[in-house]
C-alpha cells in the first residue's frame, strides 16, 4: 500500500512528465515542418541534403545549452545527432523524390 501523500506526489510529478512528452513531441514536429522546407530548398537549389559545419555549430550550441541548463551535454548531443540524422534522411528522400538526387551526404 502506498502512503496517499507519496501517491499524489507521483500523480503530480507524472502528470507534469506527460505534459513535457506532448510539449516535446509538437515541438519536434514543428521543427521537422521545418527542416522539410529545407530540405525542399536544398534539392531544388542541388545543394547536398547534409551541412557538416551548420551540424557542428548545432551541436557545440546544444551543448553549451545543456550545460547552462545543468542536463548532461552528452546526452544532448546524442539526441541532437539522432535529429540531425534523421533530417538528412528526410533531406535526401525530399532530393530523390525532386530529381536532385546529390549523394555528397556526410552524417
Amino acid at each position: 500500500m502506498i502512503d496517499p501523500d507519496v501517491r499524489t506526489k507521483l500523480s503530480g510529478y507524472r502528470q507534469s512528465i506527460d505534459n513535457i512528452d506532448a510539449a516535446l513531441v509538437h515541438m519536434l514536429a514543428e521543427r521537422f515542418r521545418c527542416t522539410k522546407a529545407v530540405g525542399v530548398l536544398k534539392a531544388t537549389c542541388n545543394l547536398p541534403p547534409a551541412d557538416p559545419a551548420r551540424e557542428e555549430y548545432q551541436i557545440n550550441r546544444l551543448r553549451q545549452l545543456a550545460r547552462d541548463a545543468d542536463l548532461d551535454p552528452d546526452f544532448a548531443e546524442k539526441f541532437l545527432n539522432f535529429i540531425i540524422r534523421e533530417v538528412i534522411r528526410h533531406h535526401e528522400a525530399i532530393a530523390a523524390g525532386i530529381g536532385g538526387g546529390n549523394e555528397n551526404t556526410a552524417a
